[in-house]
């Protein structure tokens, strides 16, 4: 008797969602928030270490710092960002997708109102130094280049996985946007603007507010709304 042909075993979706990674990030930058509220000494002194050991090192290497001054002032300031996320919308609105255009930039209007929001409310003193090597204003948590960066980059690899980036563009762009990520926290915390925490604090909100916004935008489209052609 011949055996039976099996089909193949059915290709199990992946368990990480945007809605999921969200929440997750939300929860994990609730808690950090409420330990910098409560100046949890534990992080307040993991903090204090990083720092005291970067600014040393950065006050021996002023060609370092000024390596770092430029990525974080040109290449990753948040203007730089909302520039990038200004002509994706503009170009979304051209072609037609202007729901999807406005709900980009509503995200990216509300991280900078939350941003800014959080700054306020917990009222972070930045590191300060009698030799600084840069200087920033406001409050220190959330960190708004981190979180800006995260925000930016995080709904631009959205939008070119929703129009069907080939794979040597799509690999591009995630190396670009996670050395842009990483790269701009780094900066921030080497030239002893920010600590450890803020910096942490600025990629998880972000990383929550990009992951819900995706979650939303999909539910709207789950229920009716406009879809746009894969690689149109």
């Amino acid at each position: 008797m011949p055996s039976p042909q099996l089909s193949p075993p059915a290709r199990s979706r992946s368990r990480v969602t945007p809605f999921g990674t969200g929440a997750v990030c939300a929860l994990l930058v609730l808690i950090v928030l409420v330990l910098v509220a409560v100046r949890w000494s534990p992080l307040m002194t993991l903090d204090r270490s990083v720092a005291t050991a970067l600014h040393r090192r950065a006050v021996a290497e002023p060609g370092l710092v000024h390596a770092n001054r430029i990525l974080t002032d040109w290449a990753w300031d948040p203007w730089t960002m909302r520039a990038l996320i200004a002509v994706a919308v503009v170009v979304l609105w051209w072609r037609g997708a202007r729901l999807l255009a406005v709900w980009v930039a509503a995200t990216c209007v509300l991280g900078t109102l939350l941003q800014q929001g959080l700054k306020s409310a917990v009222g972070r003193a930045r590191p300060r130094w009698p030799d600084p090597v840069d200087s920033a204003h406001y409050a220190a948590f959330p960190s708004g280049h981190a979180m800006t960066a995260t925000v930016s980059c995080g709904l631009l690899l959205w939008l070119l996985h929703r129009y069907g980036a080939g794979p040597r563009l799509w690999r591009t762009a995630l190396v670009v946007a996670c050395v842009s990520v990483v790269g701009v926290g780094l900066t921030r915390l080497y030239l002893g603007v920010h600590w450890l925490s803020d910096v942490l604090g600025g990629w998880l909100l972000g990383a929550a507010l990009v992951g819900l916004s995706i979650a939303g935008f999909a539910r709207y489209e789950r229920r009716g709304g406009p879809r746009p052609p894969r690689g149109s």
